[in-house]
């Protein structure tokens, strides 16, 4: 009987990184394989994933509120608060005699003289027609100097210079001259517009209720 030549035993080697193979020799150390690269994969020289960093918190969308509308542009000559408006019920031929008493009630309350402007719708009154008797130059030369109280022809208050109290007395006059004149005086005035006459004529004049 032939003689089978006896197999070599294979002897279990102690673990390791390498294998021994039946000729001796030592295996090969098996290679990754690549595969695809999943997103956790790092990059090339960069550091691993680690922890995950928490992500910043999420803003809910507040509501945004509607645009105002732009101002528009200040017309500071339109805003300027006029004076105040003071109404005396007083006849025509009364008049005069009614602005006279409002000016002394005035300088008793501490009013300065030159503060005052005092404008007639109708006659003159004594005062200004004296100075006029003086020449148009001496006259309008006491308006500039404001040391007393002024008294001229409403017909003329465009040329009047303004001063903080204004009395008016409708003494006379047209209807549509004094329609023309109370709106120029209330214009003279800065502080307060005091007018003796018709509160019918004068509301309608100023276009007021007072």
């Amino acid at each position: 009987m032939p003689l089978i030549p006896e197999e070599p035993q294979i002897h279990e080697s102690a673990q390791g990184p390498r294998a021994t193979t039946a000729a001796g020799h030592p295996a090969p150390t098996p290679r990754p394989v690549p595969g695809p690269r999943t997103a956790a994969s790092p990059r090339p020289g960069r550091p691993g994933p680690g922890p995950a960093r928490p992500g910043p918190p999420v803003q809910r969308p507040q509501p945004v509120a509607a645009p105002s509308p732009s101002p528009r542009p200040e017309n500071r000559s339109a805003q300027r608060p006029g004076p105040q408006i003071q109404v005396i019920p007083a006849q025509a031929d009364g008049a005069l005699d009614a602005a006279e008493e409002a000016v002394d009630l005035l300088l008793e309350t501490g009013r300065a003289p030159g503060d005052i402007l005092v404008l007639t719708t109708g006659e003159q009154h004594p005062w200004a027609a004296h100075e006029l008797s003086f020449g148009d130059a001496a006259y309008w030369a006491q308006q500039d100097a404001r040391d007393d109280v002024f008294f001229a022809d409403a017909a003329v208050v465009e040329r009047a210079a303004s001063r903080p109290v204004v009395v008016v007395a409708v003494n006379g006059g047209a209807d549509d001259a004094t329609a023309r004149s109370l709106p120029l005086a209330m214009g003279r005035a800065t502080a307060l517009l005091i007018v003796c006459g018709d509160p019918r004529r004068v509301n309608a004049a100023l276009g007021t209720g007072v």
